[in-house]
């Protein structure tokens, strides 16, 4: 891992964390089945209003015709990095209530501590994710022929690290770029 890629932080937290981030650059070498099983029980423990589990994984490893799919599907500048990602993952929210068929307002927020539970299992196996909000909705619910109560939210690239230098620009730069945080003082509030 690039050491400028590790967080600075103000106060300690997990060195999981620390040394989670969203790179661009992957390898070639192959995600086992049995390391992805993984990644999907960590995000199965995440917490969930009733215990609904509302997400969803769609997954298509490098090589498949999914992935050829998905990668269609993913905005131009999303396209020449991602190509080398290991395998995609759409990650899908279930946007209703299993038992009363009710909007689940919670499933969006669900699915998200499901993605954070999986990155973060996946950065304990050096396994990278990038999360992408870069892709056509429309194209991608078609190709993955979901449902109108299924909504893809997001497109995680999941891969091992490879050295930027294999990036072009403006890529490259963006690997090699410490990475940085507003400052607590601005998201939190007393009362």
């Amino acid at each position: 891992m690039h050491s400028v890629k590790i967080a600075s932080t103000r106060f300690p937290v997990l060195d999981i964390i620390k040394n989670r981030w969203s790179p661009r650059a992957f390898s070639d070498k192959e995600i086992a089945d049995e390391l992805l099983a993984t990644l999907f029980e960590a995000a199965s423990w995440a917490a969930s209003a009733n215990n609904e589990q509302p997400w969803q994984y769609i997954y298509a490893k490098k090589g498949s015709e999914g992935f050829e799919n998905v990668w269609n599907c993913l905005m131009p500048g999303n396209q020449p990095w991602a190509k080398h990602a290991g395998c995609f993952l759409i990650a899908v929210a279930k946007t209703d209530f299993e038992g009363s068929g009710k909007i689940n307002p919670y499933a969006h927020h669900d699915l998200g501590m499901a993605n954070a539970h999986l990155l973060l299992q996946a950065a304990s196996l050096d396994i990278y994710g990038h999360v992408m909000a870069g892709f056509d909705k429309t194209a991608l619910t078609e190709a993955m022929e979901l449902t109108a109560n299924q909504e893809a939210v997001c497109v995680i690239a999941l891969g091992y690290l490879a050295a930027a230098d294999t990036l072009e620009e403006p890529y490259k730069t963006r690997e090699l770029t410490a990475r940085s945080r507003k400052n607590i003082s601005t998201f939190t509030f007393q009362k």
